[in-house]
């Protein structure tokens, strides 16, 4: 077989077409292009992103990494590198990705961290970068169960009425300081991480977990601590379900604050269906 040297010619002429596609269309001639390993980065927070991290790990087509917001301290180890902070909001994940050469996002935080999820959104977009979000299924309202539906924390704070109840809080502590607006309930807050004090409700207990918890658990929790309602982010998801399960065994009302609804980006809740996106 006989190999022809490119001309000088030739190879000038290619430089000049790299310059003018662009730096986002000579990311497709980059190692990390369909034609060799992919560069994945993985917005994580969700236990579906551990799931994902598994498979990628196990696919020699891809390669990545996994970022964390790090509002935990010791978040659960996953099969792919870590990476633990902010970006610098849109720009600075334009910049990440651009710098990492990452070819494909997976966007799967929580499905109440709107504000990552809407950055990834920017900088995708900016770059041309194919974005998808990973998202568990939303709970939906059973025959047996007694749901309030709310839009947010706020609107949750003032469900709970004018007369003082033991409240349930498992929305997390983040956005715990808008039921200081109802102060007459007392409190029992789940959290993993300490809540800030000075946000916290006049009379509110603090209790420390990590999930996934048991029915049995939950059903015992809630009757020792005479619970009478129950707040609660509509998160989705087998994990956190056994709490919602008591509720409706208990004949407990739940105040549920509806999740936000994904804004312009391709959504599944299907793993197969992001290996296919990854590796399409």
């Amino acid at each position: 077989m006989t190999f022809k040297k490119p001309s000088i010619g030739s190879v000038v002429t290619r430089a000049n077409e790299l310059t003018e596609i662009g730096a986002q269309d000579a990311l497709s001639l980059s190692p990390f292009s369909s034609a060799a390993r992919r560069r994945v980065l993985v917005l994580g927070g969700a236990s579906e992103a551990r799931a994902l991290s598994a498979r990628i790990a196990a696919d020699p087509r891809l390669s990545g990494v996994v970022s964390l917001a790090g509002r935990t301290s010791a978040p659960a180890p996953y099969d792919l590198p870590m990476r633990v902070g902010g970006f610098g909001g849109a720009e600075g994940l334009a910049r990440y990705l651009k710098e990492e050469r990452v070819t494909h996002v997976v966007d799967a935080t929580h499905p109440f961290a709107a504000r990552i999820s809407a950055n990834a959104r920017a900088a995708c977009a900016a770059l041309s970068v194919p974005l998808l979000a990973l998202t568990r299924p939303p709970w939906r309202k059973a025959p047996e169960d007694c749901w309030i539906e709310v839009a947010d924390n706020a609107a949750a704070a003032f469900a709970l009425g004018p007369a003082p109840r033991r409240v349930f809080l498992t929305t997390g502590r983040q956005g715990v300081a808008d039921f200081r607006a109802a102060p007459q309930h007392d409190y029992l807050l789940r959290v993993i991480e300490p809540p800030n004090a000075e946000e916290l409700p006049p009379r509110c207990e603090v209790i420390y977990g990590r999930g996934p918890f048991a029915l049995e658990e939950e059903l015992a929790l809630m009757r020792e601590k005479r619970v009478d309602i129950i707040v609660t982010k509509n998160s989705g998801g087998a994990l956190a379900y056994p709490k919602i399960e008591a509720a409706r065994a208990l004949r407990l009302p739940v105040v549920m604050i509806a999740r936000p609804e994904p804004a312009g980006v391709a959504t599944t809740h299907d793993l197969d269906r992001v290996m296919m996106f990854l590796n399409a």
